[in-house]
């Protein structure tokens, strides 16, 4: 679709691009959990029965991975049954 001129250069815009996706809510979605505290209250809310020695990551990251991913319709391997579909 051709919109016009400017100068010598033509503007267009091209929307056969097929399915495109992104991931950028993780950002806003990153903001609001920090305000909020969903994550940081769920980690508290659990105990953790993990060797400490053997552990790198906390509840609070893992929870936080687990809930993003979601959001962002990403399917683990516990959720293969509930995939879901963003178009």
């Amino acid at each position: 679709m051709e919109s016009g001129r400017v100068g010598r250069r033509v503007i267009e815009a091209d929307f056969t691009c097929g399915t495109i996706g992104s991931d950028g809510g993780a950002l806003l979605l990153r903001q609001v959990d920090g305000k909020s505290g969903l994550n940081r209250a769920a980690a508290e809310a659990l105990q953790d029965q993990r060797d400490p020695s053997r552990t790198t990551h906390s509840l609070e990251t893992m929870a936080a991975q687990h809930l993003y991913g979601l959001c962002c319709g990403s399917v683990n391997k516990c959720h293969r049954e509930q995939s879901i579909h963003i178009p």
